[in-house]
């Protein structure tokens, strides 16, 4: 697994592509500085890694463009040791973000592929979140509830109970919602029944799919 000095130029370059866009948490762009994006992704794309956009992975997955990884982790504030939910492993490229920013992750995959692939291959770059799940993301980790937050991957059509349920109080849900255009929106839980929602622009993501494959 290659990494070199002309992949980490690459990686500063990114960093300021996405500061000029307004990353401004100096977690998220130290992490964007050292995560080898080139390995998470086909090598036949390699050439474009560092490039700010999404790429086709496994199972017609993508690995989401790095400003989208770097604003929803921004948005959601990570400090570390929050307890995290994340909907969606993909390729793990956010996951690693996660742990870069020193949270506890639990991270979920409905595709088997994916799910094989991932849990085998984030720990040999030193990435081990608290659990690796195959199963449905709607149904969120009840088990492990209370969540600081709770971030998902995948434009989903509705926003899943489950996973408000499974916030803390003062907990934040970042979900893409929509079924064509997804709207990011972040709810941040106020009570027991209380939630403040708030709508953050348009983003592109694959769809949130229900059951494991």
């Amino acid at each position: 697994m290659r990494d070199t000095s002309k992949h980490q130029g690459l990686r500063n370059k990114l960093a300021q592509v996405l500061e000029r866009k307004g990353i401004q948490d100096i977690g998220v762009l130290n992490a964007i500085r050292k995560i080898p994006r080139h390995l998470f992704i086909d090598s036949s794309f390699e050439s474009h890694a560092y490039q700010d956009k999404a790429f086709p992975i496994a199972a017609n997955q993508t690995i989401s463009q790095p400003y989208t990884v770097a604003f929803q982790s921004q948005t959601l504030n990570i400090q570390k040791d929050h307890r995290i939910l994340e909907i969606g492993t993909g390729s793990g490229y956010q996951t690693a973000v996660l742990l870069e920013m020193n949270a506890e992750v639990y991270t979920i995959e409905r595709q088997h592929e994916l799910f094989k692939k991932t849990s085998l291959f984030l720990p040999k770059l030193g990435y081990k979140p608290k659990r690796f799940i195959f199963g449905d993301g709607y149904k969120g980790l009840a088990e492990k509830a209370p969540f600081d937050k709770i971030i998902v991957t995948a434009g989903a059509p509705y926003v899943p109970k489950p996973l408000l349920a499974q916030l803390k109080v003062g907990g934040m849900l970042l979900i893409p919602v929509g079924d064509e255009t997804h709207i990011m929106t972040l709810f941040t839980r106020k009570s027991a029944t209380e939630f403040d929602k708030k709508e953050l622009g348009d983003f592109a993501f694959v769809p949130m799919l229900e059951d494991k494959q």
